[in-house]
């Protein structure tokens, strides 16, 4: 890599989808258009998105999840032995909406079928600068297993899920990482909102209605992830990325990080953690207290769900007491999560996205220096 990442000011990855790449979705869906005329659009958005992250100082660079509809069915769909129904939006009692979980279900032995990210990536890289380290974001694996547990993975393909089921999601999750470095790809980041679901008491109880013990799960997933670690090739950098969900400027969780603070920064063999923590719902800054040396925790302390800027002054203050907890050069500063989770996107203007990573850079220079 050309420089040290997590950079001390990074982002999540996904930006609001320009109006003619939604037209160009919405005429391939009516069948108006081809599947190659749609990733012709999908290149010029890429590469425009690739030059604002630049124009605004990012050292790493992602695509803006410009090829997906959600941030993790499109990937998790092209794994062989994987089924995911469309998920719905669903109107809460308050009246603001939300994304219902999409039903994902292993209906087979899960295998790499074939290279998910390798092209994008490719072309990601190719519109990239010198300087700059083209990141590629995925969804973490513990998605197979959380939303429908047990009865979401088939008994027939998998009678007992310790170790055959684990074993061959971190094989397949493997196989990706190797075809992705041999592509000249050195970061990848695993999105996981599962983690973060544990924190919250409605999620907790799902789990036992579902019959997983939410006390037992996260050290299970602590072990599921370091399956993948194992497997990760030299020199490549693996992230993680925490939220308690993004949809449209919602959230379907909260909770402070402490259930699963130990297994997540001491036991999860990662080399950093984008941490969700833009407001109450994330609690204070106790749980750092877990993270061992040589790991960074990236605050995501600028919110992506509404335009209004934070105060410089605030942040500053927040990464105060965040150092409290942890070394101040193991943390870094970054927006809560991405402004665009979904091809929904977040109910914010364009150019709230420059403001809110100017904000994060400028904020970072401030407290660390340039990097």
């Amino acid at each position: 890599m050309s420089q040290q990442l997590p950079a001390r000011y990074d982002h999540v990855g996904s930006f609001l989808r320009p109006l003619y790449l939604l037209e160009a979705r919405a005429r391939k869906a009516r069948g108006e258009i081809g599947a190659e005329q749609l990733r012709a659009v999908e290149d010029q958005a890429i590469a425009e998105i690739v030059q604002f992250q630049q124009d605004v100082g990012l050292k790493s660079i992602t695509d803006g999840e410009f090829r997906r509809t959600y941030f993790h069915i499109d990937f998790l769909e092209q794994l062989g032995g994987v089924k995911t129904d469309i998920p719905v939006t669903v109107r809460k009692p308050d009246g603001t909406e939300e994304l219902a979980p999409p039903v994902i279900r292993v209906i087979d032995k899960v295998r790499h079928a074939k290279d998910i990210q390798r092209a994008d990536f490719e072309y990601l890289k190719s519109q990239v600068g010198a300087g700059r380290t083209p990141k590629v974001t995925i969804p973490s694996p513990t998605m197979l297993h959380f939303r429908g547990g047990r009865a979401g993975i088939s008994k027939d393909a998998y009678p007992e899920l310790d170790p055959a089921f684990y074993d061959d999601v971190a094989q397949a999750y493997g196989d990706e990482l190797r075809s992705l470095h041999a592509a000249g790809c050195r970061y990848v980041q695993m999105d996981d909102t599962n983690l973060a679901y544990l924190c919250d008491e409605k999620m907790r109880e799902a789990a036992r209605l579902r019959g997983d013990d939410p006390n037992e799960l996260p050290h299970r997933y602590a072990g599921f992830i370091n399956k993948v670690v194992a497997q990760k090739p030299p020199g490549m950098l693996l992230a993680m990325h925490l939220c308690r969900g993004n949809f449209k400027s919602t959230f379907a969780a909260q909770g402070n990080y402490e259930p699963v603070a130990e297994a997540l920064l001491q036991e999860m063999d990662l080399d950093a953690y984008f941490m969700e923590y833009d407001d109450d719902r994330s609690g204070d800054f106790r749980p750092l207290r877990y993270l061992p040396k040589g790991k960074t925790v990236v605050l995501g302390l600028v919110t992506t769900k509404f335009g209004q800027l934070e105060r410089k002054d605030d942040l500053k203050r927040r990464i105060d007491e965040a150092a409290k907890h942890a070394p101040l050069e193991q943390l870094a500063l970054s927006p809560q999560c991405g402004f665009s989770s979904t091809v929904h996107g977040n109910n914010i203007a364009v150019e709230d996205q420059r403001n809110k990573l100017r904000l994060v850079i400028e904020t970072a220079q401030e407290v660390w220096g340039d990097n």
